[in-house]
This record gives structure tokens, sequence and C-alpha cells, in this order.
């Protein structure tokens, strides 16, 4: 049986106003790789489809931030197919100052965390958020949860191609250096002929005439769209810096 969101006014009525709070947030019981690889962060070239929005909390008072446990309002209801149980992906789109968004200078993904929706009115729900990755905040976008995989790393021993080089683009939070374990991101996708567990070796060009290029380390491709893929650093010589030159073995 669906609860109305009435059921705020029943937290009113027995809490705090400005502490109003939906089910605990539960431990993940979730293995490491599989937390930091959910909260990894991925490129946009266009502004996301999805129409859901986080619009607000349950506060006497208006913040723009959340964190577990807190409850926080859609912008959807029963009408739009939303039902009490249902998780969703919190992200939003981050670029550098100035930059608009476009082919050349992409978005980053940033993955706010997730949320469980707690209670549904026709037009609007209640929705408790359930794990953070960083905070949650007022017109963040949803789309579909569901946990990710690790990719298992291919065993191939292949050079590394020479002259097809993509370059490391900005991380989480524009992000633009990277070590061991590190995630960072790649305009090269499916469509280029990488697929989750590729592996990679990443250089740094220091323009100096007949020298070789300086590695870095590797890397392999943990999440692939066709256009862009997000690679997870697993050797390193020196911090890897956007910029750097990265090679698929194959």
């Amino acid at each position: 049986m669906k609860r109305a969101v009435c059921a705020a006014a029943l937290l009113a009525a027995a809490m705090p106003a400005a502490a109003q709070h939906g089910p605990a947030a539960a431990v993940t019981h979730l293995p490491a790789d599989v937390l930091a690889l959910a909260c990894a962060p991925t490129a946009a070239y266009t502004e996301p489809d999805s129409p859901l929005r986080v619009t607000g909390g349950q506060d006497s008072f208006t913040r723009r931030n959340y964190q577990p446990g807190d409850l926080v309002t859609l912008n959807a209801g029963s009408r739009n197919g939303i039902e009490i149980g249902q998780q969703y992906y919190v992200r939003r789109l981050r670029t550098a100052d100035g930059e608009q968004l476009a082919p050349s200078t992409p978005a980053t993904i940033v993955t706010a965390g997730w949320l469980r929706v707690w209670a549904v009115d026709d037009t609007m729900s209640l929705a408790t958020i359930e794990h953070a990755c960083d905070a949650v905040e007022v017109g963040d976008y949803l789309e579909p949860f569901s946990l990710p995989v690790p990719p298992v790393a291919g065993a191939t021993t292949a050079k590394a191609e020479r002259d097809h080089y993509a370059r490391v683009m900005k991380g989480t939070d524009l992000r633009q250096t990277f070590g061991k374990g590190d995630f960072f991101i790649i305009a090269r996708g499916s469509n280029d002929g990488v697929s989750p567990g590729a592996q990679f070796v990443i250089y740094r060009d220091k323009h100096e005439r007949d020298n070789f290029l300086f590695e870095l380390g590797e890397a392999v491709a943990v999440d692939v769209k066709p256009t862009s893929a997000t690679l997870q650093i697993t050797k390193s010589l020196d911090a890897a810096s956007e910029g750097d030159l990265v090679a698929q073995r194959r």
C-alpha cells in the first residue's frame, strides 16, 4: 500500500522540524571496488534527458546540500510511474569555469550517490539518501540505479599502440592529477574499439627532441560508452595529469 507524501506531516509531528529524516541509511556491505566504480566519473557531451530532479528537502529552512538519511523531494510521483522502494542514482554535470558543454569541452558527470523512494504522492515523492559519494544538491538529476560489475583486466601483453593516443581528461570535481586506484576519463569508447577490461599505458610527452615518451603507469577500462571511457589506474610510476597521453594495448 502506498504511503502518501503526508507521511512528511507525520514526521513533523513526531520530530523537530529542523531534524526530519527518513529511515536510517543501512550499511551497504558492498565490496570496495563496486562502491568505487559506482561513484566513478564519466563524461557527457549533451545535457541529460532525465526530467527527474531533486527539488528540495524536509526542513524548516532552505538547504542546498543533503547527506545519507536526509529526506529529499523529487519532482515526480505515481502519475509518472514512481513507486515506493525504487532506487535512483543522483548525478550532476560539472564543467570548468567559463566552458560551455560541447563536443570539444565535455562535462564530467559527478555521481553524488543514490537514494530510495520512501513515500509517493500523485505528482511528488519523498526519497531518503542511502549512500553518498558526494553531497546531494538541489537540482541534481536522477537515473535508474543498478550496481556496476567491475571488469576483469584482459591478460594481454600486447604493445601499446603508437601515434593513436587519447588524452587524460578531468575527473570528479574537475580533478587534474591521478594516482593508483584513481579514475579518469578519455574521449575514446566502444566506437573506437574500447571494451571493459581493455588495458592502457599512460605516457607523458616532455616535448624533448629525439627522446622517448615517459611511461607514467597503466590503467584498465572500467566503464565504456560509445564515445568515452572511464579508466582506473592500476600501476603508477608517477602522477598522471590532465593532458597526458593514453595508448591502448592491442
